[in-house]
């Protein structure tokens, strides 16, 4: 009897437990090339998020795209201000920011989250997106 009750209550544990976890642990950050942003641009209202400096967005970024700066202490609620139901799109210089950025969308609800693979600087040069320069 006492082993019955015991497997009972594990089993009332295991499925609370698996009741509760994390529902945005299934969504995933994708990494997507030019060609890709590209097709998901047209395809798609997304919201396109430079998260590198006011100053780096100054001088080059890609056409329409949003500055949240990643390391201004008001990151937090810039982000809050996003529609977590649109796909968002998000660049930086070289990944690193933009991959600690999508993370935090990620933790925040946010529901199609892609990431610019290698950053501005990767596709500065491509004919598949659209880029602003500063002269």
């Amino acid at each position: 009897m006492k082993k019955l009750s015991f497997i009972c209550c594990l089993l009332l544990a295991l499925s609370f437990s698996t009741s509760c976890m994390d529902s945005n642990s299934n969504i995933e950050v994708k990494l997507i090339t030019a060609d890709e942003m590209k097709s998901i641009i047209d395809l798609e209202d997304v919201q396109l998020v430079d998260v590198r400096t006011p100053e780096e967005h100054d001088e080059i970024r890609i056409a329409n795209s949003q500055n949240i700066d990643y390391s201004s202490p008001t990151f937090e609620e810039d982000i809050d201000k996003l529609d977590k139901e649109k796909p968002v799109i998000l660049y930086c210089k070289g990944g690193n920011r933009s991959a600690k950025c999508a993370k935090k969308l990620k933790d925040a609800g946010f529901e199609k989250i892609y990431e610019l693979e290698g950053g501005i600087s990767k596709w500065k040069h491509s004919d598949k997106i659209k880029i602003e320069a500063k002269s």
